[in-house]
């Protein structure tokens, strides 16, 4: 599949691209809500949501915000997505709101969604856009509703919250807890390291080029290391 066409862009996220299992981001929410598939679900859609609407704009606006300002202006442009789908929220699930407490808010500082509009939407089309945040928002969802699932099952014996044969008398509590999570993700990554092997991109060096602060910077230091990792 050409790795240029829409299909591809839609797809990669899921997989070769998983913002949590390969590209590593997104780790706050990733541990805190996934104690339950419920609240896994819910930020995940959430996240998706303000994604694709924020790709949209900024891919939208990428030719009239500023270079010098760009990261600030991303910022914003996300806040306010985050802030409507918080309201939306708080009004309609008030459940799910109280679930996901302070992790809704802090989904304006998820790299996935920032990253995406630094790395995507700034240089593409809408419609491209679009479709990275859908298949990036599903990749996010489906990792969060895995690790919920393998959680909740084994640490409350439940699966979105309704009681299971065994496991509800057989439960891990270890699951649910921090240190639970950190196994299973590990697990998970490996598990998805397997499956992309030798498929999954090169991490990429961006050195200088473009950074707001370059001037700032030691001359040639971040020329240097990108030099260094190339060869």
């Amino acid at each position: 599949m050409n790795k240029n066409s829409n299909m591809s862009v839609l797809l990669r996220g899921l997989l070769l691209e998983n913002p949590v299992f390969v590209l590593i981001l997104g780790t706050c929410p990733t541990l805190a809500t996934t104690t339950t598939v419920i609240g896994a679900l819910s930020m995940g859609l959430a996240a998706m949501a303000v994604l694709i609407c924020s790709n949209a704009v900024i891919s939208l606006l990428r030719k009239v915000i500023p270079d010098g300002v760009r990261i600030p202006c991303y910022i914003v442009i996300i806040a306010g997505f985050v802030t409507m789908v918080q309201m939306f929220v708080q009004a309609f699930l008030p459940e799910i709101y109280e679930l996901l407490g302070v992790y809704l808010a802090l989904i304006t500082v998820n790299c996935i969604i920032l990253g995406r509009a630094e790395m995507f939407a700034s240089k593409n089309t809408v419609g491209r856009s679009v479709l990275d945040g859908i298949g990036m928002g599903l990749g996010f969802t489906l990792a969060l509703v895995a690790m919920a699932t393998v959680r909740e099952v084994l640490g409350s014996g439940s699966f979105a919250g309704i009681a299971l044969p065994f496991f509800s008398t057989h439960t891990i509590s270890f699951f649910i807890k921090a240190p639970g999570g950190m196994l299973v993700y590990g697990v998970m990554i490996a598990i998805v390291n397997k499956l992309t092997h030798g498929k999954a991109p090169r991490k990429k060096s961006f050195a200088c080029a473009g950074c707001p602060s370059a001037a700032m910077c030691s001359a040639g230091a971040c020329e240097t290391s990108a030099v260094k990792e190339d060869n």
